[in-house]
C-alpha cells in the first residue's frame, strides 16, 4: 500500500511499499494493513509506527510522533496530514521532559486555583502535556 505523511507545507514521509500502520485515533487504536476498508479518521497524539519496505529491500519500522489531524485510507492509499512530526534522531528529550513538567505545572495551577481559569492558556498547557507525552512515547520505543 502507498502512504504519504504531509503537513500543509510538505511530505514529511513517503512509500510505495507500507505493509501496516499503526496509531491511535480518538476512539482506539488502528492498525491498517492492505485492503483494509476505506476510512477517514482524526487522530490524537501519537507515535505512528510504519512497516514498511526500504530501498534495499529490507522490512523497516519508521516510528513518529505526530499531534493530531486526519488520516484519510482508500484503494491501498493513505494519506495522513499532521501538524506536527518528530523523528527519533531529531527528539530532544531534555526539551519534551520540560515540556511536560511545564504543562502539568499549569494544568495543576489552575485545577486548585479558586480564580477564574483562563481557558486558552489551561487548553495551551494540555495541548503542550499531549505533544510532549506523544515524544516521549516515542523515546521509549529507541
Amino acid at each position: 500500500m502507498k502512504l504519504e505523511i504531509l503537513s500543509f507545507e510538505w511530505k514529511l514521509f513517503k512509500s510505495q511499499n507500507v505493509i501496516s500502520v499503526n496509531c491511535m485515533t480518538k476512539l482506539w487504536e488502528i492498525t491498517i494493513l492492505d485492503n483494509h476498508t476505506s476510512l477517514i479518521t482524526s487522530l490524537k497524539p501519537c507515535v505512528v509506527s510504519v512497516l514498511h519496505i526500504d530501498e534495499n529491500q529490507n522490512k523497516t519500522t519508521s516510528n513518529f510522533a505526530v499531534w493530531s489531524w486526519v488520516l484519510e485510507f482508500s484503494n491501498n492509499s493513505m494519506k495522513i496530514l499532521i501538524d506536527m512530526l518528530v523523528w527519533v534522531q531529531d527528539l530532544d528529550i531534555d526539551l519534551a521532559k520540560k515540556a511536560q513538567k511545564d504543562a502539568m505545572e499549569t494544568m495543576e495551577k489552575y485545577k486548585n486555583s479558586k480564580q477564574k481559569i483562563d481557558m486558552e492558556k489551561f487548553i495551551e498547557a494540555q495541548d503542550l502535556l499531549l505533544k510532549s507525552i506523544a515524544q516521549l512515547k516515542l523515546w521509549n520505543l529507541k
